[in-house]
C-alpha cells in the first residue's frame, strides 16, 4: 500500500478528504454528463443539422459545461480554504504557526505519489471501505481541547519537575561556587600581604639602587668635566709648542743663511773660488787647442 509519510492518524484524515473529494467530483462528472444527455435529448431528434445549428447547440453545451466544472474548481478552492482554516484554528490554539510550500503543490513526483495512494486506497476495489478505514471525522474546534489541555498540563508538570531537579543541582553547584570564591579571596589576600612584604623590600631596594646610580652619575660627570679640562689644556700647549717650533725653524734658517754668507767672505772661499775660475779658463783653453788639430768632417 502505497504511503504518504504520514502516521496512522493523520493518513486517514487525508483519507477521509480524499473519499469527500472522490464523491464530490462523481457527482460534478455525473452533471456534465447529463449536460451531454440533456443535449441529445432535447437538441438530437433530427438526422440532418446545418452548420449554424451545430454550432449554435456546441455553444450552449460550451457555456453549460464551463460553468459546471468552473462551480466545481471554485467549490473545491474553496473547501481547501476551509480546510486550511481548521488545521491553522487548532494550530493557533496552541501557539503555533503553520507553514505551507505552495511550489511543492505542482510537484509531478508528489503528486504521481498521491495519485497512487489514492489508486491503492479507493480502486483497487469497488467495494465501499470496510468499518475499519472509517475514522472519526476532524474533531470540532470546542471539542476534544479538554484532553489536548490534560496532556499538555502533565507534560509541563513533567518539564516542571525536571526544572526543580535541575535547580537544586543549580543551588548546590552554586553554594559550592561561593564557598570556592571565599576561599580564593582568603587566599588572595594572604598573598597580597605577601606581595606587599615584597613591595616594601623592592621599593628599599629600587631606593639604594637610584642612590647608587646618582652618585656614579654625578662622579662620571666630574670625570668627565676634568677630562674635559686636561683636554683644553693640552690643546693650548699643543698650540703654543707648535708656535714655538715655528719660530725656532724661522731662526735656524736665518742662522743657516748668515753662517752661508759669513763663509763666503772669508779668505778660503775667495781663494778657492779663484782657483775655480783659473781651471775653468784653462780647460777652456786647452779645449779651443784641441779643436785646432780635430780634422774637418
Amino acid at each position: 500500500m502505497a504511503e504518504l509519510g504520514l502516521n496512522d492518524h493523520h493518513q486517514n484524515e487525508v483519507i477521509n478528504y480524499m473519499r469527500f473529494a472522490r464523491s464530490k467530483r462523481g457527482l460534478r462528472l455525473k452533471t456534465v454528463d447529463s449536460c451531454f444527455q440533456d443535449l441529445k435529448d432535447s437538441r438530437l431528434v433530427e438526422e440532418t443539422f446545418t452548420i449554424d445549428e451545430v454550432t449554435e447547440m456546441l455553444d450552449g453545451l460550451q457555456t453549460v459545461v464551463h460553468s459546471e466544472v468552473e462551480s466545481e474548481l471554485i467549490n473545491t478552492a474553496y473547501t481547501n480554504v476551509l480546510l486550511l482554516r481548521q488545521l491553522f484554528s487548532q494550530a493557533e490554539k496552541w501557539y503555533l504557526k503553520l507553514q505551507t510550500d505552495i511550489s511543492e503543490l505542482e510537484n509531478r513526483e508528489l503528486l504521481e505519489q498521491v495519485a497512487e495512494f489514492e489508486k491503492a486506497e479507493f480502486t483497487s476495489s469497488n467495494k465501499k471501505p470496510s468499518s475499519e478505514l472509517i475514522k472519526p471525522k476532524l474533531a470540532p474546534l470546542n471539542e476534544g481541547g479538554s484532553e489536548l489541555l490534560n496532556k499538555e498540563i502533565t507534560r509541563l508538570h513533567e518539564e516542571n519537575e525536571k526544572l526543580k531537579t535541575r535547580l537544586k543541582t543549580i543551588e548546590t553547584q552554586a553554594t559550592n561556587a561561593l564557598d570556592e570564591k571565599s576561599k580564593l579571596e582568603k587566599s588572595l589576600k594572604d598573598l597580597q600581604m605577601i606581595q606587599g612584604d615584597q613591595k616594601t623590600n623592592i621599593t628599599q631596594d629600587i631606593s639604594e639602587l637610584e642612590e647608587t646610580v646618582s652618585a656614579l652619575r654625578c662622579q662620571f660627570e666630574k670625570t668627565l668635566n676634568d677630562s674635559t679640562a686636561n683636554q683644553k689644556f693640552l690643546e693650548e700647549n699643543l698650540v703654543t709648542t707648535k708656535h714655538d717650533l715655528l719660530k725656532v725653524q724661522d731662526q735656524l734658517s736665518t742662522a743657516e743663511k748668515e753662517l752661508e754668507k759669513k763663509f763666503q767672505q772669508t779668505a778660503a772661499y775667495r781663494n778657492m773660488k779663484e782657483i775655480l775660475t783659473k781651471k775653468n779658463d784653462q780647460i777652456k783653453d786647452l779645449r779651443r787647442r784641441l779643436s785646432r788639430y780635430e780634422p774637418d768632417d
